[in-house]
């Protein structure tokens, strides 16, 4: 298993399948980059993405505050009336913050260089699922993203050791409230349930035990920073997972990640994120065996993932529902145009059940068919409507344009809405002829042929427009993206 996919078999639709999954897709012009690239390399443009330049600048507030120690203690010294005119004010900026830290964020994903470093971030804030709900502090949800984003490919024990440390998920499982007198167990559960084993792989001994070893591991309100405070750890014998000594926090982490078990869980959660089906039994002993070989270095088996024959089984291909991220940023890269402003964006994917920086639980979100209830279907052919025609497409996409006698289209007020260069992903032979852009359409938003009934229902709107003009060709593209197969990726 796990051997390389052929280069017989590397083309457009297997090319798209890699952009999709390892990216956010994109147009007709990126795919064909990759065909020419062979699997080999076009894998490697992907997962080796150090070597791309990304000048991104980085939210201007997504610093340490040196005023921070002299607010604390104002608010320390404020009155009642004070604290709550000093708190209403920091709920405003936090709420202004978020709301440009996911339009950062989701322009990164849309937009930015390397679409595969982005994919990682979301697969480990999805599996870490911290929330900014109990967070609270902006820049700290900002501080975390950069570390998926730095080690988004790095190895496993590196990556859980900086998380556990990380000052956002100090907060979020109360591991800087815990104590050798009272140990908290809320992150030495979730690491082995959630994060790593798995329920049926530890015990509540393993977890009590855990969460003595992990006293110590604290929070500085004050600079912000992880703080390790030997006064509050638990120096006495304990045994984790079958390892007895005095155990620290790094020795816990150390032991789970050598559990054969740790390797499976991972590596089928990775698996599951990228390809869209759980692995088989035989499939997922050859992807844990993988990670195993390259010592736990997520970027070598990566590579070995998605070069794999099994990737490019055509029933994984276009058959995973797309999360809201993935619809929004997938068809801004397809449609080669700029985010909505960041309000919009985050109403967007918050309407359609993914709201950034807030995952539901901490399991993070289901994903697959969850994704699509009633409700969140008709939202997304709403948000097609008003991401390529504006606000004022429920009123004008199906219209036949009036005319006047001897004269050809009025022409009519362009609705505010995505500036979709029409002439830019279309030739001037397919803008003129209906069955060119029909064809045009199914190659840059489907990555292959329309089904008839799909053809058949967007000529008959082409038809009944006359003469095609830009309104037109975004009036088809809003319908190809109210489709149950563009909800597919």
């Amino acid at each position: 298993m796990l051997k390389p996919l052929s280069s017989d078999r590397w083309n457009a639709t297997t090319a798209a399948h890699l952009l999709n999954r390892a990216g956010f897709g994109g147009p007709p012009r990126e795919i064909q980059q990759l065909v020419a690239l062979g699997p080999e390399r076009a894998v490697a443009r992907l997962v080796d993405f150090e070597k791309i330049p990304d000048a991104t600048p980085n939210p201007g507030w997504a610093r340490p505050d040196p005023e921070r120690r002299n607010k604390l203690q104002a608010f320390r010294r404020a009155d009642a009336e004070q604290r709550r005119e000093l708190q209403r004010e920091e709920r405003r900026q936090q709420r202004e913050q978020m709301t440009e830290l996911r339009h950062w964020w989701l322009g990164r994903m849309a937009r930015g260089p390397r679409p595969f470093q982005e994919k990682m971030v979301l697969f480990w804030h999805g599996h870490f699922a911290t929330s900014v709900d109990k967070v609270r502090e902006p820049y700290l949800m900002w501080r975390q993203n950069e570390l998926f984003r730095r080690l988004a490919v790095d190895h496993w024990l590196r990556l859980l050791v900086e998380t556990g440390q990380d000052p956002a998920m100090l907060i979020w499982l109360d591991q800087a409230r815990s104590r050798k007198q009272h140990p908290n167990e809320n992150f030495a559960r979730e690491v082995m349930e959630l994060f790593t084993l798995g329920e049926g792989h530890y015990t509540e001994k393993d977890i009590t035990e855990a969460a003595r070893a992990l006293t110590g591991w604290s929070y500085n309100r004050e600079t912000q920073q992880f703080v390790d405070r030997p006064a509050l750890h638990d120096p006495g014998v304990k045994t984790v997972l079958g390892r007895t000594g005095r155990l620290q926090g790094r020795d816990v982490l150390e032991q789970i990640v050598a559990q054969p078990q740790a390797a499976r869980f991972i590596t089928a959660k990775l698996w599951t994120f990228f390809a869209g089906q759980p692995p088989s039994e035989a499939l997922l002993t050859a992807l844990a065996a993988s990670f195993r070989q390259h010592g736990n270095h997520f970027k070598p088996f990566l590579r070995v993932m998605l070069r794999s024959e099994e990737f490019y089984d055509p029933a994984l291909i276009r058959t995973q529902v797309k999360s809201p991220v993935q619809w929004l940023a997938g068809t801004i890269r397809m449609l080669e145009t700029e985010l909505p402003p960041p309000q919009l964006s985050g109403i967007l994917t918050r309407e359609l059940g993914q709201d950034l920086f807030a995952p539901p639980n901490v399991k993070g979100w289901d994903g697959g068919l969850s994704w699509i209830t009633t409700n969140t279907l008709l939202a997304r052919y709403n948000q097609a409507a008003l991401l390529v025609q504006g606000s004022g497409a429920a009123r004008s996409g199906g219209r036949r344009k009036p005319r006047q006698a001897g004269r050809g289209p009025m022409p009519r007020p362009r609705p505010p809405a995505l500036q979709i260069e029409v002439t830019r992903l279309f030739s001037e032979a397919e803008r003129r002829e209906p069955g060119a852009l029909i064809a045009a359409l199914g190659s840059r938003l489907f990555q292959t042929e329309l089904k008839a009934n799909q053809q058949a229902a967007l000529r008959e709107y082409l038809d009944s427009q006359g003469v095609l003009d830009d309104d037109d060709i975004l009036g088809a593209i809003r319908l190809a993206m109210s489709t149950p197969e563009y909800q597919l990726t």
